[in-house]
């Protein structure tokens, strides 16, 4: 793209001093920006969803050396609309956010900004500055240069922000100064100023199943893993569980794909009990846990599982299956002493850990069953 100069917004008389208008380059030419306001560009993810900003980078010193530091806000970039004394906005211009082309955010998808509804989509982002409150203003105009032809009519969202101090920022910047699963804080930032607006995703496990849903019908559903995962999915975000249900169901038994294994019984039992299907669940724990593929560590993490779940009684008789099963093999004592310590029986535990010890695999399960022996050498229990 080539990138015709055009200086950052500024007060009417001073535009025309500093050519603030488009200069186009004859024949097509690619020149550096005007006052070397470089191209920069920042994207965040939210879950799915990519926001990104695109923009040029004024600095607070000017492009002749002269340094503007506490003359930017109210003079350089006044406050409320102005007259620029180009293009076609008249006195109603509002401020482009950034220098030389207009200032673009793009969403990948639908989101929230402040709280108020933007659809996916580029939009030119402008600013109109105050004291207290700036309002920033989304076009579905993202082509014009700066705000030089900007006409409110043409707003997709308008929402307001409040201005905050930063520390120092010699080039206007953007940055996403905090981010979560489902909602980041993009920031504008230039000399000792900053103006934050939050991004939310509404409902972004929607948005994760959605492509799920996709996905499994191409290449990725040919193997059993990824219904496995899929339905793993559901039950970490406690999402779309009935859906969850036929994934694993798939993953088990679904002809030419599915295997039953311990892994696939497993999901399958955890989807039957989260969607009110005790019976069911039972019945494919039981065959996942008898399964030949129900190693000594599948068995024990399935045993610390129940542990977490305060389900203690069921949790012993995980273990003890274990030690039947694989008797005197790692993790087997370890299951023993945590199932002991859970139900109270000091004695027991104690046995169990010390014997658990001297088949540590690694310095940390050492060091953890060390610690737990301490614990219960001074009477203490619990899982």
């Amino acid at each position: 793209m080539i990138r015709n100069p055009v200086r950052s917004f500024v007060p009417l008389a001073a535009a025309l001093l500093l050519a603030a208008v488009p200069v186009l380059a004859q024949g097509g030419l690619t020149l550096p920006p005007s006052g070397n306001n470089q191209y920069s560009s920042v994207t965040q993810g939210i879950g799915l969803v990519k926001v990104t900003i695109t923009y040029n980078s004024p600095h607070v010193h000017s492009p002749q050396g002269e340094d503007r530091h506490g003359k930017i806000w109210g003079t350089l970039v006044p406050y409320g609309m102005a007259n620029l004394g180009f293009g076609t906005c008249g006195d109603q211009c509002p401020w482009r956010g950034g220098a030389n082309e207009n200032t673009v955010f793009t969403t990948s998808h639908d989101v929230l900004v402040q709280g108020k509804f933007l659809p996916a989509g580029s939009y030119g982002v402008h600013f109109i500055p105050g004291k207290d409150d700036w309002t920033i203003a989304f076009s579905k105009n993202s082509s014009s240069w700066g705000s030089f032809f900007y006409d409110a009519k043409e707003d997709a969202l308008r929402v307001q922000a409040k201005p905050e101090k930063s520390d120092y920022h010699e080039w206007l910047t953007y940055e996403f100064t905090e981010r979560e699963p489902a909602k980041a804080t993009a920031a504008l930032k230039w000399e000792d100023l900053q103006v934050p607006f939050t991004i939310t995703v509404e409902h972004p496990e929607d948005l994760y199943v959605e492509s799920i849903r996709r996905e499994l019908r191409t290449s990725p559903g040919f193997n059993w893993q990824n219904w496995d995962a899929a339905a793993q999915y559901t039950l970490t975000s406690k999402t779309h569980l009935d859906e969850g249900l036929r994934w694993a169901e798939a993953a088990a038994h679904q002809p030419g794909i599915g295997q039953e294994n311990f892994t696939t019984l497993g999901t399958l039992a955890q989807l039957q009990a989260a969607n009110g299907k005790p019976d069911d669940a039972k019945k494919s724990m039981e065959k996942a846990l008898a399964d030949p593929t129900a190693g000594p560590i599948q068995i024990h993490q399935y045993g610390r599982q129940l542990l977490a779940q305060k389900k203690n009684e069921e949790a012993m008789k995980v273990f003890e299956l274990n030690a039947k099963r694989y008797p005197n093999v790692w993790p087997v004592h370890v299951g023993l002493a945590r199932g002991h310590m859970a139900l109270g029986h000091t004695k027991e535990a104690l046995a169990e850990a010390r014997l658990a010890v001297k088949q540590a695999p690694d310095e940390l399960n050492r060091k953890s069953l060390e610690g737990i022996i301490k614990q219960l050498e001074e009477g203490k229990t619990g899982n």
